[in-house]
């Protein structure tokens, strides 16, 4: 009878804990979601800097070694204090960017330029820090939290590109428009962290069916859990009792040769998707009848794509569980960089926009995949340590992927 109540409690807490991983990941890409949507504002007040692609460049490798080092200790480091750490300075540094337009005016000087590099630098220690410990947390659940969490990664795409073409409208597109609305985004994005520190916090270790999986995970040798599920009310159970009849666990190392095709396709897809999206979007896709609206228009539509293809792994037959299949989608995608140029060059912008939308499903369904695959077989903390690994070779791949962005303005100057 005491069994029934517990799996009762647990199937009780799921759709709860599903709506909290969405909220969440909605809430954690809508900060960055938000600068790279305000991007025509950047190239407004900075037009000769190529804002888009020196933010993208900074951002993904600065990220890269944060998430290299806390993937290496990933089994000593609390994961709530990673979360809770990486949305707070999300939130101080989203701060500090409006005082620093504030402060200039939004004049377009070198030094405002400096300061607001330096504060994407730290979004990009923020997110290094919180993403992996995200992911690795819910890798040891169900696959459904991290499709729901992904989902709401994709949401965040979806409604910063909306409210942008929103506030375009409302606040117009001369330099005082584009401000207001780029200020806007950045207020709306500073709350998004206080409600995102707030669920991770407070709401998500309470759910039943999360602490249920973390209890799981505990018991399994996780030390990565014990802080949540003391806030949960869960008492730490002693070193002997943790470790005395478990198993050695893999190493990260080990854990990487297992899954090296999981982790060469990640790659694969998010170099293809940044060296396209956002820079040459902005810079290289020519004028056309929608004029200033063209790449706000492009952006939304990959967005839009994201978001679908974050939600049809939901679809059991469109689920890939075959690593072969996975790799081989994975690498058709590079017959995205020449089908982009060429529309870029010589067709309508019809084309451009289904490209646009194929490029945001493929990455989106693509990669959902294999975060919902991959740790499958594997003790809770191993699935931490996979979901950990994931995101590090995710940032490899955005970080290869904005360099390769550059390759666009050979023979084109500065």
């Amino acid at each position: 009878m005491v069994a029934d109540s517990k799996q009762f409690e647990k199937v009780q807490g799921h759709f709860l804990a599903c709506v909290v991983c969405w909220l969440l990941g909605a809430a954690f890409l809508f900060p960055w979601n938000s600068i790279l949507t305000v991007g025509d504002y950047y190239y407004a007040v900075f037009p000769s800097y190529h804002p888009s692609r020196v933010f993208t460049l900074i951002y993904q490798p600065v990220g890269l070694v944060t998430s290299l080092i806390f993937t290496w200790y990933e089994a000593r480091c609390s994961t709530r204090l990673r979360v809770l750490a990486g949305f707070s300075l999300f939130f101080i540094m989203i701060l500090l960017l409006i005082v620093v337009d504030l402060a200039t005016s939004g004049q377009g000087s070198v030094g405002a330029y400096v300061a607001v590099c330096f504060l994407i630098a730290g979004c990009a220690i923020a997110d290094g820090t919180s993403q992996g410990g995200i992911l690795g947390d819910l890798s040891l659940m169900e696959p459904a939290y991290i499709q729901a969490y992904s989902g709401g990664l994709a949401v965040a795409g979806v409604s910063t590109s909306v409210l942008r073409l929103i506030t375009k409208v409302a606040f117009g597109g001369s330099s005082f428009g584009l401000r207001k609305g780029a200020l806007t985004f950045l207020g709306i994005a500073a709350f998004t962290q206080l409600c995102g520190l707030t669920l991770y916090s407070v709401v998500f270790p309470r759910v039943p069916a999360v602490k249920a999986y973390r209890l799981k995970a505990m018991q399994q040798g996780s030390l990565t859990v014990s802080d949540d599920l003391a806030v949960a009310g869960v008492k730490k159970e002693s070193k002997d009792a943790e470790t005395g009849s478990l198993p050695p666990r893999l190493s990260v190392t080990e854990l990487c040769v297992q899954n090296w095709d999981y982790l060469v396709d990640m790659v694969i897809i998010y170099t293809v998707s940044l060296s396209i999206f956002p820079g040459f979007l902005y810079e290289d896709t020519g004028n056309h009848k929608l004029g200033a609206w063209y790449a706000l228009v492009l952006i939304t539509m990959y967005n839009s794509g994201d978001l679908i293809g974050r939600c049809t792994p939901l679809i059991d037959r469109l689920l890939l569980h075959s690593r072969t299949w996975l790799a081989i989608w994975s690498w058709a995608r590079l017959a995205f960089i020449p089908c982009f140029y060429f529309a870029a060059k010589y067709a309508d912008q019809g084309w451009m926009i289904f490209l646009c939308i194929m490029l945001g499903w493929t990455n989106g369904h693509l990669s959902t995949n294999i975060f919902m695959v991959a740790p499958n077989g594997y003790t809770g903390p191993e699935q931490n340590a996979v979901g950990n690994i994931l995101v590090l070779f995710l940032i490899l791949g955005l970080s290869i992927g904005v360099t390769a962005d550059w390759l666009w303005l050979i023979g084109k100057g500065w």
